[in-house]
């Protein structure tokens, strides 16, 4: 890895530890590795991976694709910050925008930003760039924003639809961390002509699931929260390449990247910290 000196037996088990859910301080405690170069081995591991999705996932043919955002912070959440702070980007609220591929199931881009109108539009770039130029199914969340950027950066290539839920009021007790029970999800046509037993989020909010059960530092409720920027850009790429390549799918029965043609076999975590 570069100019670090770590056998690659150990930093293959360190790294898979944290793809299991544990933690830093618990991998520390395992591989006896020292909790700053588990960070560093994160970084580095985490930039080969992106380089890797921004080498293979482009130009990609597709057919139902789906997008959402998963919320997170850095350092400490959004209304906790003080004054100072307010001029600082990378503290506070992270919602990093997924876009997956309905069928195969592969994460096709990923952006880690503020819940804004510019972030949006920068990760729908990005969705362009992934995607060809043949037509696709893409269905979102009610979140307004994503009109004006899909119509941007995606004109005549997609059939774009928004799943608008309408939730009830929260029961007592759950109004801090539970949402209210989704009691109507209304499909709007926003863009071409989507089919309307294809507007679907599911999956895409399913993979959100398994972020938060993969990477320790999205799980609720907990300390293990990330305390830099960079460290969470890091572990979201090295989640989503590991998922596309390394991870067999229960229900395909292979990879993400398998199905979706990109590769013939798979992946080690070994294969992605040395391409």
């Amino acid at each position: 890895m570069d100019s670090m000196y770590i056998p690659q037996e150990k930093a293959v088990l360190a790294l898979r530890l944290l793809l299991e859910g544990n933690s830093i301080r618990s991998t520390e405690r395992i591989t006896d590795l020292d909790r700053n170069t588990l960070m560093s081995l994160l970084v580095k591991a985490g930039d080969r991976c992106q380089r890797l999705m921004d080498e293979k996932l482009v130009n990609l043919d597709v057919r139902d694709v789906e997008v959402d955002e998963i919320w997170g912070y850095v350092g400490k959440k959004e209304n906790h910050r003080t004054a100072y702070e307010q001029d600082f980007a990378e503290i506070g609220d992270a919602y990093c925008f997924v876009a997956m591929e309905r069928n195969t199931k592969l994460v096709l881009t990923h952006y880690l930003g503020k819940r804004t109108v510019p972030a949006t539009e920068h990760f729908v770039a990005k969705l362009a760039l992934a995607t060809s130029g043949h037509p696709y199914q893409l269905t979102s969340d009610g979140f307004s924003p994503y009109v004006k950027a899909v119509r941007k950066h995606l004109p005549g290539r997609v059939h774009f639809a928004q799943l608008i839920k309408v939730y009830s009021s929260p029961r007592e007790g759950e109004q801090r961390y539970s949402a209210g029970e989704v009691v109507e999800a209304v499909p709007v046509r926003r863009m071409g002509y989507p089919e309307r037993d294809r507007i679907c989020t599911s999956h895409i909010e399913r993979q959100n699931l398994s972020i938060r059960m993969g990477m320790r530092r999205m799980t609720r409720l907990t300390n293990a929260f990330s305390k830099k920027w960079e460290n969470l850009e890091a572990a979201y790429a090295l989640w989503f390449a590991y998922y596309n390549w390394c991870r067999v799918h229960k229900s395909l029965r292979v990879t993400p990247a398998m199905e979706a043609g990109i590769t013939d076999h798979i992946w080690t975590i070994a294969d992605l910290i040395s391409c």
